[in-house]
């Protein structure tokens, strides 16, 4: 089957995207990973889905570079953000739905293939000590750790090892983070990545996971910090409530078209011999 293709970056994070509305495309776990795949397919750290949704603007489906569908990303809620605008679909403000509940994004400037995005993140009310972080979930599930030079971190080594460590991997696992302060509203991070099983240049969960962390424990006086990852900048603000709520997130940043062809599904699905 020839399907419409295109892929999305943000901040380095990115993305295969599909404009799925009319159903035509079945994302079977393995031709998701096939697609996916750095040296067989595409490449991403995953792949999302465009779909008709009766009360929003679209669905967005997300499913991980290893083919199985998963929990929020941001990076990749802003990516599908400005695919929609690119296809045509509500204005600069878009509402949508996605596996945690609805967002609210606002295209905040547009070019002709790249535009910075402001995507709304549900509400976080709990953060939880974990070994020598925290845990809390800002629509994927996140341990955050503050180290004093992260450049110098083994992110893969490490974050594996927390990942799939117990107690957490009985639980599903989490993105790991590894923080740098810079300066009271500056932040550096390194993400491991569940389901990429691989750091990824840039994490929008991620970032909002660390910045709430940041204000809780570190730099409670802030509620806007610009964050530096190996992809790109972003920034994370927020208000806080008298009961220690996070509202009113926005996850800010850059989203860009790389390119856009046309496949052959059948082409990425190996043959048995």
């Amino acid at each position: 089957m020839e399907i419409d293709v295109y892929k999305y970056e943000g901040a380095g994070n990115d993305f295969v995207l599909i404009d799925n509305r009319a159903r035509k495309f079945d994302p079977q776990k393995d031709l998701v990973a096939r697609l996916c795949h750095r040296r067989f397919g595409i490449g991403a750290d995953g792949l999302m889905l465009l779909e008709e949704d009766g009360e929003t603007s679209f669905r967005m489906r997300y499913f991980n570079a290893d083919g199985l569908e998963a929990t929020m990303c941001g990076n990749g809620g802003r990516c599908i953000a400005l695919f929609a605008e690119h296809l045509g679909i509500g204005g600069y403000h878009k509402r949508f739905r996605a596996v945690d509940g609805i967002h609210d994004a606002k295209v905040t400037t547009l070019g002709p293939d790249r535009g910075e995005i402001a995507l709304g993140m549900n509400d976080v009310s709990t953060i939880e000590p974990y070994a020598k972080g925290s845990l809390l979930d800002t629509g994927s599930p996140h341990y955050v750790e503050f180290v004093d030079r992260v450049r110098d971190i083994d992110v893969v080594r490490q974050g594996r090892a927390i990942r799939y460590g117990s107690p957490l991997a009985e639980h599903g696992g989490a993105n790991v983070n590894f923080v740098e302060f810079l300066a009271p509203d500056r932040i550096r991070i390194r993400t491991y990545e569940r389901g990429v099983e691989d750091e990824t240049l840039a994490c929008g969960t991620g970032a909002t996971a660390c910045a709430i962390v940041a204000h809780a424990l570190r730099s409670q006086h802030c509620n806007n910090f610009d964050i530096e990852t190996a992809g790109g900048k972003l920034n994370v603000s927020f208000s806080v409530d008298n009961q220690g709520t996070y509202r009113n997130i926005q996850l800010s940043g850059p989203a860009r078209r790389v390119f856009y062809g046309t496949i052959r599904t059948e082409n990425f699905i190996e043959n048995e011999s």
